[in-house]
């Protein structure tokens, strides 16, 4: 075997390649991106609702008090008056005749702000107390799924009609 006649072998990838594994990586990053932005959002939805819980322990301590939710406000009646901002309760916190409102940390494709409104309710007359959750937090894709964390159940609740 002559040795002058002989080509080294190439020890490094070709262009085309690299090529390939970028647009690989490129198509998993398009999906994944969106899907982590999503769980993102939903989660800080969830820890939302769990930083407001110490609010309702409050209203519904207030309501047995004065048998109502009627003056149970934020700043009266053993109900806070202001609320620490946090990555999840971002803004706009206020408790009005038992109702807890606030704007979340979770937010729309757009950026958008999700709000969350906590309604309590008794049900049927009964000692039971129920909380409803509603506003724009009970978001499919970025909130809270119907059914979860009190938003309406989508089986429940009866389409709107299309007139």
């Amino acid at each position: 075997m002559d040795i002058r006649h002989s080509r080294p072998r190439s020890q490094g990838f070709t262009l085309i390649e690299l090529m390939i594994v970028i647009a690989v990586l490129g198509i998993l990053a398009s999906i994944a991106i969106p899907q982590y932005t999503d769980y993102s959002s939903r989660a800080r939805a969830a820890a939302a609702l769990s930083e407001l819980t110490p609010l309702k322990g409050s209203v519904v301590a207030c309501a047995t008090d004065l048998g109502t939710f009627t003056g149970c406000n934020a700043g009266t009646n053993g109900i806070p008056s202001t609320f620490t901002a946090t990555k999840n309760v971002t803004s706009n916190f206020g408790v009005t005749n038992g109702v807890i409102t606030a704007t979340t940390g979770a937010t729309t494709k757009g950026g958008v702000a999700l709000t969350v409104t906590l309604t309590p309710s008794q049900a049927d007359g009964a000692a039971n107390l129920v909380w409803t959750t509603s506003g724009t937090i009970c978001n499919d894709t970025r909130g809270l799924r119907a059914g979860q964390g009190g938003c309406a159940d989508a089986a429940a609740t009866p389409p709107a009609s299309g007139g």
